[in-house]
């Protein structure tokens, strides 16, 4: 029912070579236990194993097969043919090692690859080139018009950004001063920084996706940029419902639909859902996480009469993705 190719909203390139020692190891844990479990279900035969073999055959295999074979073997396996990528330093995480970018993840997958834009990461490469707070924003403005001609979306932190409004300029200019002066050097940007940000990525007509723990904190941010672009949310395991429940009230905004897509097929039409792995390092988790979502939405879909049920799936595992991230018909 779920077989079609899916595009993936958000998640990371794999490591180039083999993984550390330890890494392994340490990512599938940080994943949970179920992942592991999944990844002994849905990897092995797509490394020439029977599924479920004990996870010290798989390594064994992995290594016989070296990196770029495995990895190779795993992406295309993977039911994946778009990805779209963010810097792992842009959501807090750590690459160990060197991570692919679109078009080495875009080979190894035998399909299409397209980055995602960090506001954070945008911000600071523009206070490194700049003196005063207008040299700043000038550079930052820039560098969002740059930015778009290539990537799918920008990405936004969107903790604390409740209030929604356009910031004033003296109030963005005096924020830009104070982050300038910081003598740790440009971290995060804060509130008002980062709106202005916003408001400037949506002007450049690409989406922005937004990520939150708890999105309803967001409404005033949702009510005050109406019709001025597309916002994604990306919230939380414990907020898929909530932001499908937003992204039914608001025409501009889409939602995540999560690991388990009943609970926002429950709030909001297929859509205005996508599916992520938000997945990295490991090209295992792509694998996992992408048969985890398969598995929940066909027993979510199973009670529908079977052209529904496709069209449903089609439209959640990539067709809403197409539309907003104006992909075509990207392999």
């Amino acid at each position: 029912m779920s077989a079609a190719p899916l595009v993936d909203q958000y998640g990371h390139g794999v490591l180039h070579g083999e993984a550390a020692p330890g890494v392994f190891e340490r990512r599938l844990a940080g994943a949970g236990g179920a992942t592991w479990r999944a990844v002994l279900r849905w990897c092995p035969p797509l490394l020439g194993l029977d599924a479920d073999v004990p996870a010290t055959r798989y390594l064994a295999r992995r290594r016989e097969l070296g990196a770029y074979t495995a990895t190779r073997l795993l992406l295309r396996g993977s039911g994946i043919r778009v990805f779209l990528l963010a810097d792992a330093a842009e959501a807090g995480e750590t690459d160990d090692g060197e991570l692919t970018g679109p078009a080495a993840t875009a080979s190894a997958a035998g399909g299409t690859a397209r980055p995602l834009a960090g506001l954070t990461a945008l911000a600071a490469r523009a206070a490194g080139t700049a003196g005063t707070a207008r040299a700043f924003l000038d550079h930052a403005a820039e560098s969002l018009v740059t930015a778009a001609r290539d990537t799918a979306a920008f990405v936004c932190a969107a903790d604390g950004l409740g209030g929604g409004g356009l910031p004033e300029p003296t109030a963005v200019r005096r924020a830009a001063d104070r982050w300038l002066a910081d003598p740790r050097g440009p971290r995060h940007p804060g509130p008002v920084l980062t709106l202005h940000l916003l408001w400037g990525a949506l002007a450049t007509g690409r989406p922005v996706q937004l990520h939150c723990g708890d999105p309803m904190p967001l409404v005033p941010l949702l009510h005050a940029t109406a019709g001025a672009g597309t916002l994604v949310l990306l919230p939380s395991r414990a907020h898929h419902r909530a932001a499908a429940r937003l992204a039914s009230a608001f025409p501009h905004v889409y939602a995540d639909a999560g690991p388990e897509p009943a609970a926002a097929l429950a709030e909001a039409p297929p859509g205005k859902l996508l599916f992520s792995t938000r997945a990295g390092t490991l090209p295992e988790l792509h694998v996992a996480r992408a048969g985890l979502f398969r598995q929940a939405l066909d027993a979510a879909l199973r009670a529908r009469p079977h052209a529904e049920a496709a069209r449903t799936a089609r439209q959640i595992g990539g067709g809403t993705a197409r539309q907003v991230y104006r992909l075509g018909d990207a392999v």
